[in-house]
């Protein structure tokens, strides 16, 4: 297996096709490829037949035209998730680059050709929408009319929406030309490891390094990898403030009141659920500077720098992990959830779901994706760790979710909101940490994994609440028609930074930087759900874990959801109510149990 630090990153022609995803089973060629983009477009223009015609085509006629539009839409996503995971295997192929161009170019051809129909579907009297849903004249589309009618104050007039659909493909340029930047032309150079080498500093590599129990092998790897991003830093705060702007441009257009509105309205979440999530964790900043304090005392060091927020307390017994025995691991841990999701996750790791290690030009980090009719793949870039085997554990929670929602659910209802789908991920990351400390009797690896639950809830519910008061913070000030420079931005992340970590550390000068390498901020608002997801998670799992067959019932048949119903409501059926702020609270709670049990045993 490959090693945290050892040797070059090879080229993707040299990975064994056993460590790759499969994606051949959704593509034999490029030519079925280009097929599904060709049907698209050809429905797309069949399509056009309805305008004009919904508002008095009765019920039968709305009902075609909706399955017409969830056929033309299926190829497409496809053929979308195909172009992004080709190119996100090796990001310097251009190849792949223009497969993705031209799918956003159809994606925006067809958004402009089918954007009369909202409207048009808006323009029939409510009621008469309403009394189809309830006599079940519109089959399985009752929630979707529902969520049209819910945000009819925000659909704009056919040409208005032809206009906005066939702008997407350069409202969304931000993001790739983020991740180009950050992902193709990016240099970090090499940083001199604990063994004397000159290895390459990578993104994949990046974490190691700051583990390292070495600290000038961490502080080098900090201050070269944020002297890369500085160089670039006028270019990256331009893009980000297009991308801040774009989004607040589109929420004026559609009459909301701020980008965060319109964003969180897609969920159907209160904004009050953000604003109480971020007054709790402010609340309990205390502890996270005992949990800083704490790690200074252990570290035995005069000043807490940045680049010694990440560095283990303790070190594991064993090192590197094989992935054969993460996917062991896997499946001893998640058991609770019962034998088929077992069995279920067993044949996907072995079915090509999986792209398993880093390669040159690879996309960095970890996901999960896939279309309805694809297989749920997971990207990852396994480097050997006990975090890693928590990598692969999160990823296949969603590709789980994907799995069974597609079972359950038709196409329209097939995806989830990112508020739900941290949930599934974050679980099964619970379960596996509940499974490793009843396990392990050894104190040291008792306090490793103490050391390592405390770093999941400041990366997730700590960390991800300060990016969630940037971004709001960020858009704000685009909102009253400031520019968003390089100099602006890393005064509003160095003050969340010092206001976060306390004053017990050093906030480093570099560490303002930090928001230009933030994949996530080009996804406004999305990194909240991270910290609610992890309550709810947390709160689940216990259930799951001290109760019996019901609560896992409920789990599963909330993994089976999809996007038929709201968010919060699908969460409250599981038997979690975010619309109350006691999970979070609860959680952070937990946090503190687990602070005090660490304390106890250093």
């Amino acid at each position: 297996m490959q090693g945290a630090q050892t040797g070059g990153i090879p080229e993707r022609k040299d990975v064994p096709e056993t460590d790759k995803w499969d994606l051949a089973s959704m593509y034999a060629d490029e030519a079925d490829w280009d097929a599904d983009l060709q049907k698209a477009k050809d429905l797309a223009e069949e399509f056009a037949a309805y305008q004009g015609k919904l508002k008095e085509g009765g019920s039968g006629l709305l009902l075609e035209a909706l399955q017409k539009r969830d056929a033309i839409w299926l190829p497409l996503e496809k053929a979308y998730v195909y172009a992004r995971q080709k190119k996100d295997e090796d990001n310097r192929v251009s190849r792949y680059q223009a497969l993705c161009d031209q799918v956003h170019s159809v994606m925006a051809q067809v958004s402009a050709k089918t954007a009369f129909f909202t409207p048009e579907v808006l323009s029939i009297d409510p009621e008469v929408l309403q009394g189809y849903v309830q006599k079940g004249e519109v089959g399985i589309y009752g929630h979707l009319i529902d969520e049209l009618l819910r945000e009819k104050e925000h659909v704009l007039s056919k040409e208005e929406e032809g206009i906005l659909a066939r702008m997407s493909e350069l409202t969304s340029a931000t993001n790739d030309i983020f991740s180009m930047i950050n992902n193709a032309d990016m240099n970090f150079g090499t940083v001199t490891d604990e063994d004397g080498k000159e290895t390459e500093l990578t993104h994949g590599r990046y974490i190691s390094f700051m583990e390292s129990p070495k600290r000038e092998v961490r502080k080098e790897a900090f201050e070269k990898l944020y002297a890369a991003y500085t160089a670039q830093k006028n270019t990256l705060a331009t893009v980000y403030h297009y991308n801040t702007k774009t989004d607040a441009v589109n929420a004026s257009l559609r009459k909301y009141s701020s980008a965060r509105a319109a964003s969180m309205s897609g969920d159907n979440v209160p904004e009050d659920v953000y604003d109480s999530l971020v007054e709790a964790v402010n609340r309990h900043l205390p502890a996270l500077h005992r949990y800083l304090a704490l790690r200074k005392k252990v570290l035995g060091v005069d000043d807490l720098h940045m680049y010694d927020v990440y560095v283990p307390l303790t070190e594991p017994p064993v090192k590197e992990i094989s992935f054969a025995d993460a996917k062991e691991m896997l499946k001893t841990s998640l058991a609770p959830l019962g034998e088929k999701y077992i069995a279920d996750a067993a044949a996907g790791m072995e079915d090509g779901w999986i792209d398993v290690y880093e390669n040159k030009g690879k996309t960095s980090g970890a996901y999960s994706f896939g279309s309805y009719d694809s297989k749920p793949y997971v990207l990852l870039n396994y480097d050997g760790k006990l975090k890693d085997v928590f990598t692969l554990v999160h990823e296949m929670g969603h590709s789980m979710n994907s799995l069974y929602t597609r079972e359950a659910q038709p196409y329209i209802y097939g995806g989830h909101s990112i508020f739900t789908a941290e949930v599934a991920s974050t679980v099964n990351e619970n379960l596996l940490m509940n499974y490793l400390l009843e396990k392990e009797q050894d104190p040291e690896m008792q306090k490793y994994l103490l050391n390592l639950y405390l770093e999941e809830f400041r990366s997730t519910v700590y960390r991800q609440t300060m990016f969630a008061e940037f971004e709001k913070a960020s858009h704000e000030l685009v909102e009253r028609g400031e520019t968003l420079t390089a100099e602006v931005l890393c005064q509003i992340y160095g003050d969340l930074n010092r206001k976060y970590f306390g004053e017990g550390v050093v906030s480093d000068e570099q560490i303002a930087m930090e928001w230009a390498r933030i994949p996530h901020f080009y996804n406004a608002f999305y990194v909240y759900k991270y910290a609610t997801g992890y309550s709810a998670a947390s709160a689940l799992a216990q259930g799951i874990l001290k109760g019996g067959d019901k609560e896992r019932e409920a789990y599963l048949e909330f993994l089976a959801s999809g996007e038929c119903d709201y968010p919060l409501e699908l969460l409250k059926r599981a038997g979690v109510d975010m619309s109350k702020p006691e999970p979070v609270e609860k959680a952070l709670e937990l946090f503190e149990e687990l602070l005090g049990k660490l304390e106890a045993l250093l």
